[in-house]
Formats: C-alpha cells, structure tokens, sequence
C-alpha cells in the first residue's frame, strides 16, 4: 500500500456529508435528513486513480468558533487532525447559510476543495449556482454533486487528487477586516513566529480574541509554546486601550464573514428563483403551527402506532410457533444424538428458548417501526417535531432538541441515551440522558401491546393504538415533569438558545429506507437484546431446575417479594420478571409466565391461552393498569445503564437514571391500587 492522504470531511450539520462519505468507502455509517446526526467524526478509506486515502467525517458544524460540543470537535479535527486537504460539503439549496463555514475553512485550511452539493434539489425548486464563479470568488476549486444518486463524486475525487499531488493550485481568497483591525493583526503577527503549520493569520486572530483554550491545544500540537501568559494579557490589555477587546474582534470577525457570505451568494445564485423553498414554507404552516403543529404530530404517531400494533401480531405469532417448532427438533436431535439432559436443558429450554422468545416478539414491530420512524426522519419531520416542543421543554428548563432524543428513545432508549450528544448545553444534556428512559422502548412495546389487547381492546386495532398513544403521552408528560424537577434542583440552569436545522422536506429513498432500517437499527438493536438475553436464558433455567427445601429458586423469589407486588398492585412473580429482564425488557412476560407455571422452561403461549393464564393467577383490571404503569416506568436495560456511564463517564449520574424512573413507577404503581381499592 502506498502513502495514504488524510482528508477532512467538513460542513454545516444535514448537507449530505454522511452520504458523500458513505458513497467513497462504502462503510454504511447512518444518515438522516435531521441536523447534528454525526455527533462524532468516523473514519474510512478509499482510493482513486492509484491513491489511498483516510477521510474523516467531521461532526456538523456552523462555525468553528463555537463552544458547543460537536463544533470544537470539528474544529479540533480540523486544526490538529493532520490532515492534508479539507472537502467542505454546501447545500445547494441554501448556499448562503453554508458559506459561513467554508470561508473560515478558507481562511486557515493549506487545501480545500468546495462540494455544492444537492444539485438535484437546487434545481427542481429552480435555484441555479454558478460553480464557475464560485470558484472565482473564493479562490478554491468548487465541484457541483448530488451525493445520493452518486453525480458529481468522480470528478469530486478527481480534483481532489490534483489538489493533493499539486497540479491544481489554488489562491484562496482570505476574508478582510477593518483597516485598524488588519494593521494590530500584522503588528501581533510578526512576533508569533513559526506556528507549527497553522495559518499564522487565524493563529494571530485567536490571540487577538483571547482564546486561551485553542492555544493551549496548539503548543500540544505542535510541541512549542507559541505564547505565554504574559504576553497574551499584554496583548489584550493593549488592544483594550486602543477599544478593540477581544467581543469586538469577535463579533467583527463573524459579521464579515456573514458578509462576504451574503456577497457571494448574491452574486453566484441565481436570484430570479425565489420562490424555491414556497412549497415547505406553505407545509410548514401547517406542521409547525401553535394550533396544528401538536395535533399533526400526534396524529402521526398515532397512524404508526396503530400500524405497528396492526401489523405485528400475525408475524409474531406465525415466527414463534416456527422458532419454537425448530427448538423442539433441536432437542430431539441432541437427546438422540446423546447429549446429557443437563446440557441439552441449558442450551434448548434455557438459552434458546429464551432468544426464540426474544425475536418473535421483538422483530414484528421492530421491522414496521423502525422503517416508518426512518421515513419521517427522511422526511425533515422529525427537527420538525424539535421545533414544535421547544416550548414545553423550555418551560421546563431544558432543550428543544430533547424531543429528537425522546423520539430515538421509542426505538431504543441506548441509542436516545447516546443522540443526547446533538445538545450542546452539559446540563441539559445530562437532563435529557437522565429522562430519557420515561419513553418506553421497542422492547416494552409488545408487553404494553399484550396487556392493551387482552384487557383493554381485544378486537380493535385503532383502539388499541389510541391507548397505546395515550400511554405513550404519559410518558412524555412524565419526562417534562422530571426535566422540570431537575431544572430547578440539582441541575439548575437558564434553557440556552440553540441553532436547529430545519431541512428541505425530501422525497424518502424507500428502498434505502428499508434497507438501512432493517440493517441500521432492526437487526442491530435486536443483536444486542440478543445478547444480553442469552446469559439471562441461562440463569433462568438454573432457577427454575435448582430446588432449594422442595421449591425452586425462582418460586422461592417471587415470594420473597410478593409483599412489595402487592403493595404496587402487582405480585412477586411480576416483579421478579421485571429484575430478571433487566438484560433485555422482553423476557418480562417469560419470567413472569414460567413462575406461575412452575415450568422448566418456556413454552410458546398467546392468545386465550395467555390471558386464562394471567387471570388464573389473581390479574385483573387493577393488575392490568399497575402492570402498564411499571412497564412505562421502571429502571433502564443494562445496555442503557452501561451507555449511560459511558455518555456521562459517572456512576452517580447512571444510578440516579436507573432511580428516577423506579421510583416514580412504584409511586404511581402504590396510587393506582390505592385508588382502585376506594371502589
């Protein structure tokens, strides 16, 4: 392999970046038409012409002068990952917005190479760029593409090698200050010295501004000191008399950077296409109206609920009998072939059953869900939906960008835990980590599905989505409950303001669609139910086989907490369900199943068979609501609590997750059976 190029993928958050970088290394890294999805850069390779290269794609950015978390990661990336050229991606469709970016790319990048991306869309909502004068304008080379259907790549990367072996050669145009400000940039310049690489110029600036932070991080980079404290509070303290503190170097610096923006876009883009965005303007009067904005977007869940819900039981029904059926063959053929009992017992009764029980409940509506979520989300609905609740949560002292958390939170509370990331404010980062588990994930859906039918709409499909919509509001009124209650306690704080993207609505890509929610989510969230549930399997089996004074380890712990069910309105084999399922929430209904029973092992049951079951052993309306109530509310998965402490880096803050949902279950669990035995 010869010497490999490192590139930077750069540019504003929801431009295509993910996609580009997917199409050149054909790693399949996630893409949504929603701002902040790359909240971490990645990193391929790929090759063109006989060259290698590493790109890294650079999390969202609108500035690199930003002290939120994803911008100083692409600004870090930028400055100090070694890289040789940066590709700066722009949205055709709102080229002005992303200039901003590229020209402070412009100013300290030794190659840079400017992808108008989106082509496709500019031009079916009738706005033209002139790549020609773009290029003149900035004084870099500038390709047009549309990264989804693959145009403009080839000659992306042809370029990109001439930029890198130096046949193209590029005078890029540097944005120009005041006179005064130029003439004190010049004067602190010529005693900065060698800076390692770096643009002496935006070195100088950084000086200037005060920017303590990024100059510490650039004596580690290039292993010098470029400053020292004494001399930057000389500096400072002299452009102060002169009334140029480092807020007016500051705002200057931005504002010419806006202008130079607004001059380039007027002059490139052509102007007699006005009415390109008319169209999402006129929807977005209806999507994001105080009157119609919450009554759409719950109408929408609610269509997808009731169609998962609709959808899901057949299949599920129909994928159990066949996984149980193979289970059975597999236990013939290992007795025949003679294995031992206890061997066979532990593998097919404990740990196969247990993962057939897994995938027939949770891949039916996981495989409806999950396309139809990735489809609002390529859609734009879902920073919609951001934009829509930014009042509630401000009102509670937290994020608008919550709401998308909460929203990847229905698919799997690990992955709402790990988008937490998009929101740059710590504290309400942190709010948003510890809530996010009120929103019940795709593992407690069958479980809530299953009590909804056999108790509350046994033959309605619409009433049982309404209900399960109904639960799914309590659960967000519980989260701005919470999120309030911490914003006024241990995590107090002013809500900060915050940039949201609000894309361009997009016609969905269904087949990719389908395929990256099968591949990207499906397969992989049930993968890792999989394997926390695999162990699980294991030790169910060893508690309901190992007896202890003639009763079996599981009977003898679900008696042991029986006085706790029943204060919750539940009973002691419920909760002992509820402790076992911790690796994987859809081994509740199992656990549950097999004490009553005093089983073995699992067996496939549903239907009528299940509720004779469940009612048999004392359930009932109350038990019914109490159950509901827990499922909604109760401590998070262990692949959550370990994503958890991994997002937070703190047991303090995994152990308050894993109690506040607890504790505010049982709660509500003690009410509820107060309540019904007042009747």
């Amino acid at each position: 392999m010869g010497t490999e190029h490192r590139i930077a993928l750069a540019g504003n958050p929801n431009v295509g970046k993910s996609t580009l970088f997917n199409a050149l290394t054909g790693m399949k890294q996630h893409t949504g038409n929603w701002a902040g999805k790359t909240v971490s850069g990645a990193e391929g390779r790929f090759s063109y012409d006989g060259m290698e290269f590493i790109i890294t794609d650079v999390p969202g950015a609108y500035s690199l002068r930003s002290n939120s978390a994803e911008e100083t990661a692409a600004a870090d990336i930028i400055y100090f990952g070694g890289a040789e050229a940066v590709v700066v991606v722009c949205d055709g469709t709102c080229l002005e917005r992303n200039l901003n970016l590229a020209l402070q790319v412009v100013d300290i990048a030794p190659k840079i190479l400017v992808c108008v991306n989106l082509l496709d869309e500019a031009e079916s909502k009738g706005i033209n760029v002139d790549l020609k004068m773009l290029e003149e304008k900035l004084g870099v080379p500038v390709v047009g593409m549309s990264a989804r259907s693959g145009s403009g790549i080839d000659e992306m990367c042809r370029r990109l090698c001439g930029l890198i072996e130096g046949s193209i050669v590029s005078e890029p145009y540097v944005t120009a200050l005041s006179p005064e400000t130029e003439k004190e940039l010049q004067r602190i310049a010529a005693h900065t010295g060698d800076c390692g690489g770096m643009s002496v110029r935006d070195v100088t600036m950084r000086i200037m501004q005060g920017d303590s932070d990024f100059l510490r991080k650039a004596e580690e980079h290039t292993g010098r000191p470029l400053i020292s404290d004494e001399e930057l509070g000389e500096i400072l303290a002299s452009l102060a008399e002169k009334e140029m503190p480092p807020e007016k170097i500051s705002d200057e610096l931005i504002a010419a950077y806006v202008e130079r923006s607004r001059y380039i876009s007027g002059e490139v883009v052509d102007t007699a296409a006005q009415g390109g965005h008319d169209r999402d303007r006129r929807i977005d009067r209806v999507l994001l109206s105080r009157r119609w904005g919450i009554p759409v977007m719950l109408a929408l869940l609610g269509a997808v609920l009731w169609m998962t819900v609709s959808g899901a039981a057949l299949p599920s029904e129909l994928l159990a009998e066949l996984l149980f059926g193979l289970g059975g063959k597999i236990s013939e053929a290992m007795l025949a072939a003679g294995a031992p009992g206890w061997l066979e017992g532990v593998l097919v009764q404990g740990i196969y059953k247990v993962l057939a029980w897994v995938v027939s409940v949770m891949l039916p509506p996981m495989a409806i869900f999950f396309p139809l979520f990735t489809l609002l989300e390529d859609l734009g609905y879902l920073p919609r939906i951001a934009f829509v609740l930014d009042r509630c949560f401000c009102r509670c002292g937290a994020c608008g960008k919550q709401a998308i958390t909460m929203a990847m939170g229905l698919g799997c509370n690990a992955c709402g835990v790990t988008g937490c990331r998009i929101i740059d404010s710590p504290r309400e980062r942190l709010i948003a980590v510890l809530t996010n588990s009120f929103m019940p994930c795709n593992g407690r859906f069958p479980l809530l599905i299953a009590i909804i039918t056999m108790f509350f709409a046994a033959s309605s499909g619409a009433a049982s989505a309404a209900i399960l919509l109904c639960v799914l509001l309590a659960g967000a009124a519980m989260t701005f409950l919470v999120s309030k209650l911490l914003s006024v306690t241990i995590l107090k704080g002013v809500p900060s303001s915050f940039t949201l993207e609000l894309p361009p609505y997009r016609r969905p890509q269904v087949g990719r669609v389908i395929v990256r929610s099968v591949f990207d989510r499906t397969i992989f969230v049930l993968g890792r139910a999989c394997t926390a549930a695999a162990p699980c399997g294991l030790i169910l089996w060893i508690m309901a086989n190992v007896r202890l004074c003639g009763d079996t380890l599981l009977s003898q712990a679900a008696a042991f907490l029986e006085p706790a069910g029943e204060l919750m309105g539940l009973d002691g084999a419920i909760l002992l369900g509820f402790i076992l399922g911790v690796p994987a929430n859809e081994i509740v209904l199992p656990v549950i199943l097999m004490t009553y029973l005093s089983q073995s092992s699992l067996s496939e049951t549903g239907g009528t068979q299940l509720i004779e079951i469940l009612t048999a052993n004392g359930w009932d309306v109350r038990t019914a609501v109490c159950m509901m109530i827990f499922t909604l509310f109760h401590f998070p998965c262990a692949t959550t609590c370990l994503t958890i402490k991994k997002e937070t880096g703190s047991l303090k803050w995994t152990a308050l997750a894993f109690a506040l949902p607890t504790v505010v279950g049982a709660l509500m669990c003690m009410a509820a059976a107060f309540a019904f035995s007042l009747f």
